[in-house]
């Protein structure tokens, strides 16, 4: 191990070396000492010491200097804060100007070109030694520099790099999380460059950065350096893997997002190091990085995680730098370091937030950052000195944030920005603190005005909106100590990808209704028979459309099976190992004849809800094409992906024949029945289902009673009808009748039986006439699972209390057992 008190090699730092070169270089060593045995590659690099920041100090007789002028500080006062914060940050950089500093700096800069060439460009990193500590992360609280070469041009960018311990930021950002100025040192980093100017970079997390779920890796992406991602200064590229299958072989990535990347952050000749330049259109409308390359680093993430994990102790997840080298095409891990937000969430209560419905204006849509809603007047922050201005509870508005703007931001209801992703500074900050931010919404500095009030709302899934006006919303709180789990299974009902991770967070039994067409209408759009049969499109609008698509994938087609299965997978992976039941797609005509390029393909029929629906379309040779792509999506979820707790539901299908006909045609495309445990159920929505449900029984492995249809069909009411509605009542004795006898037959025959309408949401008197008569799950809408979870639990006490019932004890089981089909 070296000696020399002021530069250390990486390969002699590791984890326990926080004290001496900061939390940031000392991961980095360990890193660089312990990743390449596993095939990681780390570039190479050494570090100038907190005892080199701190001799100094000492010896320009700095820190009595120091603790003058930042003593009585307030930090509420901005102005007389930049003053104090620029003299100390003058004081600092004139004090480390040092013979002996600059001598050391120079004798390792040469070590590191006969490694990697003259000249060679370094990034220049701060390090404080109290960073990425369990409450604070120190995200962008200190200066780096990219592409720095020469002896000259390393010692300033050092000196400059030291003294942003004194930024405003760093300032503000001790002060709030109570620590010493003076107890705090920099380190720099000094580390090989890696050429992602000419290729791509961006951010890993172990865990889904808004939920905290902790089964997926997620990894984002952008041409160029990685700055631009960090800064919030483009919208990067997305990409989710799920750990759990990955670790049991099944390579494949669970989905994508393409972001913007309108500029890529290249380097510089003269002065400056770094600048941005346009995208191309090529550039943008594809990925920066192939599937295998978003595998590999998923993989490296997860031996990252493993090894800080058992180093720790406990489950540790990670936020992880990555680049990848356009010289060698190489991936590098550049930084690693404990996630502080998302992970260390221990609610004592679970929280709810719902937008009431509403028809207000909607100013724009970007990514949600956080779960909760927010409202207050604009406050539109063009420039640094816009700051002055803001005031408690308004809604910062801006192109993107900056690290200087932490004190304001800690008071904002809501932070909205127009460039940026889900881990650039604006949500790493906002998470940090609890508000609710939206970011990436093209024009919105355009749009929303300063003093008008607006409605934030990241209550929705994955996009967050911006509504102009304050729209009424609810909180949900239900302390998790109390909540009592009854036997019956509670399950969701879920049609939107975006709401999976957090939803699965909630107490539940897994997905009684996974809902494809949900999925098809607001992730692909389009008919999938226009993809499938692209020659009969007849708008020349739509061909051009499906053209656009061809220049991504070969075939048309592939884009509605990735899309339908990443949607779908996105679920399954969610909630696995417990089950998801995803219906097959269940549009009328009417639905389906407004996709695009739909009309080309769909009939007119004067009562949709009768007519060409559901199991009636699968075999049939006007939909026979569409069919094949949804049985091909479902076949990638469940072989290529892993995700074998997806059971599929057919809907709709009224007679035995004409399920023993989709069974048949399902196999044909891959999805037999039994093979690998897949199970077929169908909805339970038909009288004829019941009347027949024996026979039935001798073909599916379950049942899923569709309130809607069957009470529909059951009292004769058409329910799109506003003049009839008044007689839809799931409560009628006739339904009720009807829900014994379909409980009753399906446990007479063995068979899986559940609930997925919300009439034991809207009714508790249903839930306790369903738990009564013991249907083994009852499936409502995300929110309304936990008040379904405390009726349900009550009636089953009431009912044991009264010895009106004996559980069958089968429960959730018979979802797991296709042998006991007949």
């Amino acid at each position: 191990m070296s000696r020399n008190p002021y530069v250390r090699w990486f390969r002699d730092i590791g984890l326990h070396d926080v004290g001496m070169v900061g939390g940031k270089t000392a991961s980095l060593g360990e890193l660089y000492s312990t990743m390449s045995r596993r095939g990681i590659s780390v570039p190479n690099g050494f570090a100038l010491t907190a005892a080199a920041y701190r001799a100094a100090l000492l010896q320009q007789g700095a820190w009595e200097e120091l603790r003058k002028l930042l003593a009585g500080l307030d930090k509420r006062r901005i102005a007389d804060l930049a003053r104090r914060g620029a003299a100390a940050r003058d004081i600092v950089y004139a004090a480390t100007d040092v013979v002996e500093l600059r001598q050391k700096v120079v004798e390792a800069y040469r070590q590191l070109e006969q490694e990697y060439g003259p000249n060679v460009a370094v990034a220049v990193r701060s390090s404080a030694t109290a960073e990425d500590l369990p409450n604070a992360s120190f995200a962008g609280q200190h200066d780096s520099f990219l592409n720095v070469r020469g002896e000259r041009a390393l010692f300033e960018a050092c000196r400059r790099c030291f003294a942003s311990i004194f930024t405003d930021r760093a300032i503000s950002y001790r002060i709030d999380n109570g620590f010493d100025h003076f107890k705090v040192a920099l380190s720099v980093a000094v580390m090989k460059m890696v050429r992602s100017d000419l290729a791509s970079s961006g951010v890993i997390f172990t865990l889904d950065t808004e939920s905290g779920f902790r089964d997926v890796v997620f990894v984002t992406g952008a041409y160029g350096l990685g700055e631009n991602i960090v800064q919030g200064a483009v919208e990067p590229d997305e990409f989710y893997v799920h750990k759990p299958t990955f670790n049991a072989g099944f390579r494949a990535v669970l989905s994508r997002r393409i972001g913007a990347k309108d500029k890529k952050m290249i380097y510089a000749r003269g002065r400056t190091a770094t600048r941005n330049v346009p995208t191309s259109r090529r550039e943008r409308e594809g990925l920066c990085i192939s599937d295998d390359d978003v595998l590999s680093l998923a993989e490296s993430a997860i031996v990252i995680e493993d090894h800080y994990s058992k180093k720790a102790g406990h489950p540790l997840p990670m936020d992880v730098e990555w680049a990848k080298d356009g010289t060698d095409g190489k991936l590098y891990i550049i930084q690693a370091r404990p996630e502080t937000v998302a992970s260390r969430r221990t609610p004592e209560a679970l929280e709810n937030y719902i937008l009431k419905p509403n028809s207000a204006a909607l100013l724009g849509e970007g990514r949600a950052v956080g779960e909760k809603i927010a409202a207050g007047k604009v406050r539109l922050i063009a420039r640094k000195q816009d700051l002055r201005a803001f005031k408690p509870g308004e809604v910062l508005v801006a192109p993107a944030t900056s690290p200087d703007w932490e004190p304001v931001m800690k008071i904002a209801a809501a932070i909205v920005t127009e460039h940026g992703g889900r881990t650039c500074h604006a949500a790493i900050v906002a998470r940090e603190l609890g508000v609710p931010a939206v970011v990436g919404i093209a024009g919105i500095t355009r749009k929303a005005k300063t003093g008008k009030t607006v409605t934030v709302s990241c209550a929705e899934g994955d996009i967050g909106h911006v509504y102009a006006g304050r729209l009424p919303f609810d909180v949900e709180r239900v302390a998790t100590g109390a909540l009592k789990k009854p036997r019956t299974r509670i399950m969701v009902n879920l049609g939107n990808p975006e709401l999976a991770f957090k939803t699965a967070m909630m107490p539940n039994d897994g997905v009684g209704l996974a809902r494809m067409e949900f999925i098809i209408n607001q992730h692909i759009g389009i008919h999938p028979m226009a993809l499938a049969k692209p020659k009969q499109v007849k708008s020349a609008k739509d061909r051009r459309m499906i053209e656009q698509i061809t220049r991504r994938y070969k075939k048309p087609s592939d884009f509605f099976v990735e899309r339908l299965s990443e949607g779908v997978g996105t679920i399954a992976a969610a909630f696995h190992p417990r089950p998801v039941i995803v219906r097959l797609s269940d549009f009328k005509t009417n639905e389906y004849a407004n996709l695009k390029a739909g009309a080309d393909f769909e009939p007119r029929e004067e009562n949709p809800m009768l007519g060409f629906r559901g199991a009636a379309r699968y075999a049939h040779p006007a939909y026979a094409a569409g069919f094949a792509l949804e049985c091909a999506a479902l076949r990638r979820v469940r072989d290529d992906m892993g995700l074998t707790n997806l059971k599929v539901m057919i809907p709709f299908c009224r007679r035995v024949e004409e399920a023993r006909n989709v069974i048949q045609t399902m196999a044909g495309h891959g999805l037999k029945q039994g093979e690998n445990g897949l199970e077929i159920y169908v909805m339970c929505e038909i009288p004829n289902n019941v009347i027949l449900i024996d026979r039935f029984a001798e073909l599916f492995d379950g049942f899923s009673i569709g309130s809607n249809d069957l009470t529909q069909l059951t009292l004769g009411v058409d329910r799109d009808s506003d003049i009839v509605a008044f007689d839809f009542d799931e409560r009628d004795p006739g339904m009720l009748e009807m829900l014994r006898l379909a409980v009753e037959g399906a446990k007479r025959n063995r068979r899986h039986i559940g609930i997925c309408g919300e009439a034991p949401a809207n009714y508790p008197e249903i839930a306790r006439f369903l738990a009564g008569l013991g249907i083994d799950s009852i499936s409502v809408n995300p929110s309304s699972i936990l008040r379904t979870i405390g009726v349900v639990y009550e009636a089953e006490q009431n009912a044991d209390n009264a010895g009106e019932t004996s559980r069958s004890g089968q429960g959730f089981d018979a979802l797991n057992h296709a042998s006991l089909r007949h």
